[in-house]
């Protein structure tokens, strides 16, 4: 695993320096040294090893009250790599642009953000953006592509725009769908419209989604489908969360994951 990606910062995070990391959104039980020392830690062990700061998330959603400083500052603070946006808007309002193209409201929010913390985290920081699991649907052969949903599209005008250049990075949630969602054909309806590092997402079990829990299986297919990609993988969400009995671990899905991609 090469990158780790450490949740949830808020967007209007409060941060300036000192160890106390409450007002930024993290709920580490422990001061900012001790999340430092680990990162260094880690680094010193697998030194590629890239740790970014996921923005945002299910619930903190203040992203016009943006403060690129304050997460800037984290970054640098505790020796991180850059920032994952994960801007989940509750409508994004998607769809036809009066053609064949979608185009969202939410669009103007997206390229904002990226430009702010592009300006606030020049490369080498790396910026990655976090994306639903139908954002690259509803165009060319995705048109009638299932499940349909207010996300169908959201991504697909942002990939078109010049802003697309400033990130690294795109990391699929490739779960919380439904039964009809086939994490394989998202991966290549992303990968049509973005040509650069693309992650496809597994969830630890369970999946509120109606989507079924991940199974060996499951993994192997996606697998499958990103295996002659080279700038493709897996993502695993989350690490730290406990399975239900029986189910697939963090562990068990990396370790099958890893079966996937590595020859014997």
């Amino acid at each position: 695993m090469n990158t780790i990606i450490l949740s949830f910062v808020r967007p209007d995070a409060v941060y300036s320096g000192g160890e106390d990391l409450r007002s930024t959104g993290f709920g580490f039980p422990y001061p900012r040294k001790v999340l430092a020392q680990a990162i260094a830690a880690r680094k010193a062990r697998i030194p590629e090893t890239r740790v970014l700061l996921a923005v945002g998330g299910a619930t903190y959603g203040a992203w016009r009250a943006l403060d690129t400083a304050s997460i800037a500052q984290l970054v640098s603070s505790i020796g991180a790599d850059g920032v994952d946006i994960d801007m989940e808007l509750d409508n994004p309002a998607c769809g036809s642009d009066g053609g064949t193209r979608i185009s969202c409201s939410g669009g103007r929010l997206w390229r904002t953000a990226i430009d702010r913390l592009r300006t606030a985290l020049p490369r080498p920081s790396v910026i990655s953006l976090a994306g639903w699991s139908v954002a690259a649907y509803g165009e060319k052969n995705w048109v009638e592509a299932k499940p349909r949903s207010a996300h169908t599209g959201e991504l697909l005008a942002l990939f078109r725009h010049d802003v697309h250049a400033k990130i690294d990075l795109v990391n699929v949630m490739a779960y919380n769908a439904t039964a009809d969602f086939d994490p394989a054909e998202a991966y290549r309806a992303y990968r049509a419209a973005w040509s650069g590092p693309l992650a496809m997402g597994i969830l630890v079990p369970p999946d509120n989604g109606q989507q079924p829990d991940a199974s060996l299986e499951s993994v192997r297919h996606l697998c499958r489908a990103l295996a002659d990609d080279l700038l493709a993988g897996p993502m695993i969400y989350a690490f730290g969360i406990d399975p239900p009995e029986g189910r697939l671990s963090a562990m068990e899905i990396a370790a099958e994951a890893k079966n996937c991609f590595v020859s014997p």
